[in-house]
C-alpha cells in the first residue's frame, strides 16, 4: 500500500514491468512468421485510426469487426509462440537463464564446433554450419529436417558424413540447439566471390548478406576452414583462429544484450 502514496514510483514500476513483458514477447516471436503478422495487426490499427479521423464509416465498421474477432484469430495464429511462452513460465525460464548456464551452453557450442571442424577438416569432409544470432533463421530452418537436438561434436560429424541423408545442406543452430539439418540457404550472387569457391561458400555468403548469422564452412576440396558474417568472409583459418573468433563474437553478443537490458550509467558510445 505504500506505493499508492507514491504515484511517481508506482508509475515507473508499472512502465518497467510493461516494457519487460513487451521485450520478452519480442524475443519469443523474433525470427518467426509471427513478426509479419504483428506488422499486419499494426497496419489494421493504423487503418482504424485513419478511418475514424476521416469519418470513413464503412471502412471503420469493417476494421472494428476484424478487431472484434481478431482475438480468437490471434490465439489460433500465435498458438506455437503462446505454447512456448507457457512452457517457459512453467520451467521458470521466462525471466531468463542464469549467467553460468548461458556460459556453459556457449562453451559447449564453441567446443563442439571446434572439435567437429577439426575432425572434418583433416578428412576433407564438407560442412556448413550456420548459427543464429539476433536475426531469426526460422524461414531457413523450415527448409531442412527438424532435429531440435543438443549440440555435440559427434552429432555434427555424423550429419556431414558423405552419402548420408542429411549431409547435403546446412546445419542451423538456434538457442544452443541443432534446430535443423539439410537446410537450404540463399546463394550469394555477389561478383566479388571467387569462382573457385563452391556452393557451400556461396550459401554461407548468401545467408550472411540477409541475416547477421555466423556461418562456419569446411571445404570438401581442400579441408580449409572459413567463416562468414555480415557479408564478409574469412578464409584459411586455423583451429585456434576459429575458436578465438567464435569466443569473441558470442561474448560480444552477450555483452550487448546485457547492456541493452541493464545499461551502465555514464557509458559512452
Amino acid at each position: 500500500m505504500l506505493l499508492s502514496h507514491l504515484p511517481g514510483i508506482a508509475g515507473i514500476i508499472d512502465i518497467l514491468v510493461v516494457w519487460f513483458v513487451i521485450y520478452k514477447i519480442i524475443l519469443l516471436v523474433r525470427g518467426t512468421k509471427a513478426v509479419q503478422l504483428l506488422k499486419g495487426i499494426l497496419i489494421i490499427v493504423i487503418v482504424k485510426l485513419l478511418s475514424s479521423f476521416f469519418e470513413l464509416k464503412t471502412i471503420e465498421w469493417l476494421v472494428d469487426q476484424a478487431l472484434t474477432w481478431g482475438f480468437l484469430a490471434f490465439i489460433i495464429i500465435f498458438q506455437p509462440e503462446l505454447r512456448r511462452a507457457l512452457e517457459q513460465i512453467g520451467r521458470g525460464n521466462i525471466f531468463g537463464r542464469k549467467r553460468n548456464q548461458a556460459e556453459k551452453e556457449r562453451m559447449n557450442l564453441i567446443e563442439s564446433i571446434e572439435k567437429a571442424v577439426s575432425y572434418m577438416a583433416k578428412r576433407r569432409i564438407g560442412a556448413l554450419i550456420s548459427i543464429e544470432r539476433t536475426t531469426g533463421l526460422d524461414d531457413y530452418i523450415e527448409t531442412g529436417i527438424p532435429l531440435d537436438a543438443d549440440i555435440s561434436e559427434q552429432l555434427l560429424i555424423n550429419i556431414f558424413i558423405p552419402n548420408t541423408p542429411l549431409h547435403d545442406g546446412a546445419v542451423i543452430i538456434k538457442d544452443n540447439k541443432i534446430a535443423a539439418a539439410a537446410g537450404y540457404l540463399p546463394l550469394s550472387e555477389s561478383p566479388l566471390i571467387s569462382k573457385s569457391l563452391g556452393t557451400r561458400h556461396r550459401a554461407a555468403m548468401g545467408i550472411s548478406e540477409v541475416t547477421d548469422s555466423l556461418t562456419v564452412i569446411v571445404s570438401e576440396e581442400t579441408g580449409g576452414i572459413s567463416t562468414t558474417m555480415n557479408g564478409k568472409m574469412q578464409q584459411e583459418l586455423s583451429l585456434s583462429d576459429l575458436r578465438a573468433y567464435l569466443e569473441k563474437t558470442f561474448e560480444k553478443q552477450e555483452s550487448k544484450q546485457t547492456l541493452w537490458i541493464f545499461p551502465k550509467r555514464g557509458r559512452k558510445k
